[in-house]
């Protein structure tokens, strides 16, 4: 096997290296609101995952470059909430339209084709096309730091406040997200994304 230590990498090699091991990742795809009010960011974030079987809460890790906080983060920080979207197939390009770098004063959302509907617990809007959404609130945050207490990730707990569930991909009666009705996206490294092709079952230990 080849080996590397961490001190022999840059931090390019870091990252290339864990997101191209890291896969496939979900991709939380967030919409939160400026401070004033006045505009809807919208960007999707691959270091994202669930974090408790108590409290339903998500973790996006949103990743600074050259040690500056991006909307996202600064919305949330600011106003406490957000509206995290699952990315299917069918709003996979929208959602690459959203990761354009943006001054923070412009909506990502202006270059798509997408929907915004009001929310019912947060006052960030949702994105109507999406087959799965979460509402939440901030629940902690957790700014992760360097060897030189530079702030290098910004880490949130997205406490979920209310699911919201299309039809097509959820059995109401038995409670079962129908994962080959959404076909979720998922992230791998550099331009490369992965779909579901095959589902198998194994049968836990007990």
């Amino acid at each position: 096997m080849f080996h590397y230590t961490a001190e022999q990498l840059n931090k390019k090699q870091q990252y290339k290296f864990v997101s191209g091991s890291v896969i496939p990742r979900p991709i939380a795809w967030v919409t939160t609101l400026s401070k004033d009010g006045s505009v809807v960011n919208a960007a999707p974030f691959s270091f994202f995952s669930a974090a408790s079987n108590e409290l339903p809460l998500l973790t996006v890790a949103i990743l600074r470059k050259d040690g500056v906080i991006k909307d996202t983060a600064r919305n949330i920080l600011d106003r406490k909430e957000a509206v995290v979207h699952i990315v299917d197939q069918s709003v996979v390009e929208d959602m690459n339209q959203t990761s354009a770098p943006l001054s923070p004063d412009e909506s990502e959302l202006d270059h798509t084709s997408l929907t915004l509907i009001d929310s019912l617990s947060v006052q960030v809007p949702s994105i109507v096309e999406a087959k799965i959404r979460f509402e939440g609130v901030l629940h902690q945050y957790v700014p992760i730091k360097d060897e030189h207490d530079n702030i290098v990730t910004d880490f949130f707990f997205i406490r979920v406040t209310d699911f919201f569930f299309d039809e097509t991909v959820f059995d109401q009666e038995k409670e079962y997200i129908l994962t080959d009705k959404l076909n979720p996206v998922a992230r791998l490294a550099g331009n490369q994304y992965a779909t579901l092709d095959e589902e198998f079952t194994i049968v836990r230990p007990t």
